[in-house]
């Protein structure tokens, strides 16, 4: 029997990029949502996907809907790595957001992909998931 995986967490635009990829991983999900609506609250540990929205100098990568959920302290005690996305055509900024989170949130960046990514990206972060949970479970009081 493997170890349970983490929960998984994500913002997807209205382009759903980071919605088409969140589903080809096969394991339930929590989307934040794009309006104002109820954010979802979790018990478990998660990974938080997130996709990069900066102007030409990196401004504003963090959607302001994810900031809005890791503003609870609850939710960010929870987060466990950040996975980013984006588009390799922004240069230095691409899955910016990803690693802003890490930094902010003292939490490994685990992997990065561009738009919905690709079948290798699908498989990287399945192995990588199963990987992480494996670890979660060892360290469990």
């Amino acid at each position: 029997m493997s170890a349970p995986l983490p929960a998984l967490v994500y913002f997807s635009s209205n382009s759903g990029n980071t919605h088409r990829f969140v589903s080809r991983l096969g394991q339930p999900a929590f989307r934040i949502p794009i309006e104002n609506d109820q954010l979802p609250d979790l018990d478990q540990p998660y990974v938080l996907i997130c996709p990069t929205y900066a102007d030409g100098e990196g401004r504003g990568a963090v959607p302001k809907q994810v900031i809005r959920f890791l503003n609870d302290p609850a939710r960010r005690a929870g987060i466990v790595g950040v996975i980013g996305a984006g588009n390799r055509n922004f240069g230095a900024t691409f899955a910016l957001a990803g690693r802003i989170i890490a930094q902010k949130c003292k939490v490994p960046l685990l992997y990065s992909f561009e738009l919905a990514g690709t079948e290798t990206d699908i498989a990287r972060v399945r192995a990588g998931l199963e990987k992480l949970g494996g670890h979660l479970c060892s360290t469990a009081a």
